[in-house]
């Protein structure tokens, strides 16, 4: 396995595990899309702010979020768009995860 997949692999895996494997808006219950085969919705681990602000591509818990397909893409919007769907701004979603920028690009420099 590559560095750069066993690096996403566990940034998933710490996301979903704080998140306990539910949607951190929604409270959907379900498995990581990459590797589920249960029958259970789909959950992606979503870059609060995109990756390339941070100097070690931002895979740091403190900066990513469990969210269901339906989450997901009204937080994709802000990162395709830069206009956020109300609720979904990435300050929205650091305080449903009790983070910050701050706080992410900190880990983000102590892992690099």
């Amino acid at each position: 396995m590559s560095s750069k997949k066993a690096i996403s692999r566990a940034f998933r895996k710490s996301v979903f595990e704080r998140d306990h494997y539910r949607c951190a808006i929604c409270d959907v219950a379900g498995q990581d899309r990459q590797e589920g085969d249960q029958d259970l919705p789909d959950l992606d681990a979503h870059h609060v702010e995109n990756r390339n602000k941070f100097p070690n591509g931002g895979y740091v818990t403190s900066n990513g979020i469990s969210l269901c397909e339906d989450c997901h893409i009204k937080a994709e919007a802000y990162h395709a768009t830069g206009t956020a769907v109300e609720g979904f701004t990435p300050k929205d979603l650091y305080t449903v995860i009790g983070s910050s920028f701050e706080q992410a690009m900190e880990d983000d420099l102590q892992n690099g």
